[in-house]
């Protein structure tokens, strides 16, 4: 099996081509004068890292010595370098806490994220790790939804608590903490509803369902995440911003980093709202979600490294 690392860059060849091909042009002339910035800072927002994110590392390489002929790969070292620096304070990768016991996590994001796998994934790692694990079937009213799940839950020999068709989310979520408890789980996933053309009631049925939890655990949930999925570009941004709105949001996921020429999104996300980047996914298979490590997405997104 190829690494994690070679399946990174893999996931992220469309993001790299589009970005690297525009470093290419940009350097024609093989000199970084104002010119070559300017191109290279047009090339960087293309590739939906973001204005404000282009402009700190155009900065950057200004401040940098450049003398004569400058190779492409010298530049795109200087920048994968760069764009770690940004994305290494929000590298904090998935944990559980066993003083937590059952360590509760609420997955929140729209539909078509990747929530529904990305809490299978999890299930399965913590399976791995001789962790027990229940999950919540939080989204009552898309039964596909719930049947991938069970699926997830029964490859990971995980308990899987579902309720009937359109029931109540927050007494399914309290069903299933309370049989966490009972069963002494390390770990109980809760997935939740996405749909977004009404606001007011998802802000007020997560609410509600946050609420409820803490009739039983006042603590929980102990981590409250939030899936995104790549292939949206800058919508990405805008999702975290409505999401940010209905829940204290303690942690990213960004999913299809495969399917996507927009993986730079990523280091805008970081940039803008510091908030921590737990993991990120190239695939379908459990082992296609890891850990994010910033050295590692910034040398995949250049096409550098080994």
């Amino acid at each position: 099996m190829a690494s994690w690392f070679q399946r990174l860059k893999t996931g992220l060849a469309r993001t790299t081509t589009r970005l690297v091909d525009s470093i290419g042009a940009a350097l024609g002339r093989k000199r970084v004068d104002a010119a070559t910035l300017d191109e290279l800072e047009e090339a960087l927002i293309a590739a939906d890292l973001g204005p404000s994110v282009a402009a700190k590392l155009v900065a950057k390489l200004r401040q940098r010595k450049w003398d004569g002929e400058v190779e492409v790969d010298t530049v795109k070292r200087a920048l994968a370098d760069d764009i770690a620096a940004i994305l290494a304070p929000v590298a904090v990768p998935f944990a559980i806490d066993p003083t937590r016991r059952p360590h509760v996590t609420l997955v929140v994001g729209v539909n078509g994220s990747g929530k529904t796998t990305t809490i299978g994934k999890f299930a399965e790692r913590l399976g791995r790790e001789g962790r027990k694990v229940v999950i919540a079937a939080g989204d009552t009213f898309r039964a596909a939804a719930v049947a991938q799940l069970e699926i997830w839950a029964s490859r990971a020999g995980a308990e899987c608590i579902r309720g009937a068709d359109g029931s109540d989310p927050a007494a399914l979520a309290y069903q299933a903490l309370e049989r966490a408890q009972t069963i002494g789980a390390d770990a109980l996933l809760i997935d939740t509803a996405g749909r977004l053309h009404n606001k007011a009631d998802l802000m007020a049925e997560l609410q509600k369902l946050i609420r409820v939890l803490r009739k039983r655990d006042a603590s929980a949930p102990h981590r409250i995440l939030l899936v995104l999925d790549a292939t949206t570009g800058q919508n990405a941004i805008q999702q975290v911003e409505i999401f940010k709105q209905l829940v204290e949001i303690d942690g990213l996921i960004l999913t299809k980093l495969d399917g996507s020429a927009r993986g730079g999104v990523l280091v805008a996300i970081a940039e803008r709202f510091a908030l921590p980047v737990v993991a990120v996914g190239v695939g379908e298979s459990a082992d296609d979600l890891a850990a994010f490590d910033p050295k590692q997405f910034a040398d995949a997104l250049l096409g550098v490294g080994t």
